[in-house]
């Protein structure tokens, strides 16, 4: 799954870990909002690793947790999804808006290679994947609805528009937007 290999889903050892973090992310989202100590111990065990200062609005969504790296003071607010079946890893001072979606999994556009045939009974086995990492870089700030789908590297001091596509590496010190979204001017 990491190595960007289709993967079969359904696999006993990650069906595992997905319903684990699913778990997690139930009790997390379910937490008193005040409740910091039980907030920090869920995301203790539920994320690959974090610096200082991590605020995480529920509710908040994973696929396996573990494959998710923040660096110090990050906040990301409401209603995100992380699917995170390669490695999501998100730099310092990085700020993300509510609905947020940052997407490592993708699927193969052709049919018959995302399920195979179609077994005797009429059912069929679970969407074939590849996964591409994503990096966010220091000091950026992804703004609301925004998605950014396998395999970017969004560079440091970086402003993402609201509602942008991010289908492309996006380089450092710039602002962008729109679908796809574009370098609009530098970040100075």
């Amino acid at each position: 799954m990491l190595a960007g290999q289709l993967y079969d889903c359904g696999d006993e050892e990650l069906l595992t870990r997905w319903h684990r973090a699913k778990d997690l992310m139930r009790d997390y989202n379910r937490t008193d909002s005040a409740d910091r100590a039980e907030k920090e111990r869920i995301l203790n065990e539920l994320l690959g690793g974090r610096g200082k200062n991590l605020w995480i609005t529920a509710p908040f969504y994973v696929d396996y947790g573990n494959n998710i790296y923040f660096g110090n003071n990050c906040e990301v607010n409401m209603n995100c999804t992380f699917l995170d079946d390669n490695v999501i890893r998100i730099g310092d001072n990085a700020l993300i808006a509510p609905n947020v979606q940052i997407y490592t999994a993708f699927h193969p556009t052709n049919a018959a290679d995302r399920f195979g045939e179609p077994r005797e009974d009429g059912s069929f086995e679970f969407c074939k994947t590849q996964t591409a990492p994503v990096v966010i870089g220091n000091h950026v700030w992804i703004g609301g609805g925004a998605i950014i789908l396998p395999g970017v590297t969004i560079g440091d001091n970086v402003v993402i528009g609201a509602g942008s596509v991010v289908t492309g590496d996006i380089p450092d010190n710039v602002i962008a937007y729109g679908n796809p979204c574009r370098i609009i001017r530098t970040n100075q």
